[in-house]
């Protein structure tokens, strides 16, 4: 009964280790799987980009412009998929996650340092978002696994799952903690096992669409944080529901999503490579 969108079409990344998914201003899917980012929209497949390395995620500006995060550094390039420049690592340990793009700056996850490196245009570190600071009020963001990721909302600030804290939080771009939302347990409302949500997207009305592992499901959260309905649940992810015996320690599987200028939710299911769209019920 919780259930309030329906699947409306579906197709497999012929790629192994699927990781990401985004999707650009043109609507163009890209999934970031193995050393490759596979692409295709309505009209048809597009040429994959082999980038040579594991690709961790990606992110796409208005103009098209392609940021492509590795584990130790981004990659820019082009509309054309031209290679421009390479930022390299701000720091050690770092294990880049997740992008965000706004029309000046880059905001890039990292799990290895659990923060959020503010980038300008060109790569210049501008701050660190994220780090514990009691002075400022700032939690810390607690990282069990490589699933950071990061979004920016239409309201200004930037939304950060804080996975170990089962959280989803929001920053302004300066670094200042504005409150969270989340708790942990087997609710259906609720976030459950080490390290959850892995993945956020956010619709259109600024509602956020969370991502789960070990017990794999989609679902829907007002803005206020206020759960409002299940996208997708574990019966529907049946391999990925397998993947891990013990979603109290899993580390694997899970599930990303992506949201289409339709305000449709793409889902993959990072063990089957399978890519779904979905929309509202028209009951819902």
């Amino acid at each position: 009964k919780l259930i309030a969108w329906e699947e409306v079409s579906r197709r497999t990344c012929p790629v192994k280790d699927a990781r990401r998914l985004a999707i650009g201003p043109d609507d163009t899917v890209h999934v970031i799987a193995g050393n490759q980012i596979v692409r295709w929209r309505a009209a048809g497949d597009l040429p994959s980009l082999d980038l040579g390395a594991p690709v961790r995620c990606a992110a796409i500006a208005i103009d098209g412009t392609l940021f492509v995060g590795f584990k130790d550094r981004i990659v820019v390039f082009d509309a054309a998929g031209k290679r421009q420049t390479e930022w390299t690592a701000p720091g050690p340990k770092t294990w880049f996650t997740g992008l965000a793009v706004s029309e000046r700056e880059v905001f890039a996850a990292d799990s290895g340092n659990r923060i959020v490196w503010r980038f300008d245009g060109l790569g210049k570190t501008i701050s660190r978002i994220g780090a514990k600071d009691a002075a400022r009020g700032v939690p810390g963001i607690i990282a069990p696994s490589p699933f950071l990721d990061v979004k920016l909302h239409t309201d200004g600030l930037l939304r950060v799952n804080n996975t170990g804290r089962h959280r989803i939080e929001a920053y302004t771009l300066d670094g200042d903690y504005e409150g969270g939302w989340g708790q942990v347990g087997m609710g259906i409302d609720r976030f459950c096992g080490c390290c959850n949500p892995i993945g956020l997207a956010l619709l259109p009305d600024g509602r956020c669409v969370t991502c789960e592992k070990g017990l794999p499901r989609v679902k829907v959260y007002r803005t206020d944080g206020q759960f409002e309905s299940v996208v997708a649940g574990a019966e529907s992810f049946a391999a990925n529901a397998t993947a891990c015996a013990d979603p109290s320690v899993c580390t694997s599987g899970g599930l990303d999503a992506a949201i289409d200028s339709q305000g449709r939710i793409h889902v993959l299911d990072r063990v089957t490579a399978e890519v779904r769209i979905l929309k509202p019920k028209a009951s819902a």
